[in-house]
């Protein structure tokens, strides 16, 4: 396509909207964070699904469509893992 993949971690760290994760954080606190991360994917897969079906992008449509059912299932299967009440703080940000 003429351009060059990134190809390091250095160049991944740069693309990313996700931020590292904190070894310090206990477990409920890392599947909220991992249950957030989810959530930003997705979010960001509607945003190139919107596209896509503006352009008649049928084949992105699809691969698109697939991803998103993968993150999506992932944020809901992380989220009801966690206690009601974590869960409940989950809904006020998302």
């Amino acid at each position: 396509l003429g351009a060059k993949a990134p190809g390091s971690f250095t160049a991944f760290n740069k693309l990313t909207t996700l931020s590292a994760g904190d070894a310090e954080k206990d477990d409920l606190e890392m599947v909220a964070e991992l249950h957030d991360d989810q959530f930003a994917v997705a979010k960001s897969l509607n945003a190139a699904l919107n596209a896509a079906q503006k352009a008649d992008d049928e084949v992105t449509i699809g691969l698109l469509v697939d991803r998103l059912s993968v993150h999506e299932k992932a944020a809901w299967m992380l989220r009801s893992s966690l206690p009601k009440a974590e869960r409940a703080k989950l809904s006020q940000a998302a």
